[in-house]
């Protein structure tokens, strides 16, 4: 099973998620799945449209914003605007989470919503090095 890491009491990240994963996050209230990790990137790795079926199956919202890299603005911008509308909590997850958070933290830094300082800090206490990814 896929590690979830709480970020906020608002969002939690996750390495790649398995269609089991989706009922252990449904049982654990998650309202809401972001994935952003684009389909075939690895053998083996289940297809956005399983996951989503899963996801639907136990009525949860599902977003795809697949990211390669360093997010985009408009990847940023996307994922931020799902998730000023989305159910909380919500999980959002790509190959090691990393992604996923990055994504996050850029939105919430750019919308002035929090501070470098705060977003480091949060990555820090999932697991995740924010440092070098937010500009000072």
């Amino acid at each position: 099973m896929a590690a979830f890491r709480k970020v906020t009491d608002e969002i939690s990240v996750s390495p790649q998620i398995s269609v089991e994963d989706v009922a252990a996050a449904a049982a654990q209230g998650f309202r809401t799945i972001i994935n952003n990790r684009p389909d075939g990137e690895e053998p083996g790795q289940p297809s956005n449209a399983e996951l989503e079926a899963a996801a639907r199956a136990r009525g949860l919202a599902y977003h795809h914003v697949p990211v390669r890299g360093s997010p985009t603005p408009d990847q940023v911008a996307a994922e931020r605007e799902i998730l000023q509308a989305a159910e909380a909590p919500v999980l959002a997850f790509c190959r090691t989470g990393t992604r996923s958070i990055v994504t996050w933290s850029i939105g919430e830094a750019l919308a002035g919503a929090r501070g470098r300082e705060e977003l480091v800090a949060l990555g820090t206490q999932a697991g995740y090095d924010l440092d070098q990814v937010l500009p000072r």
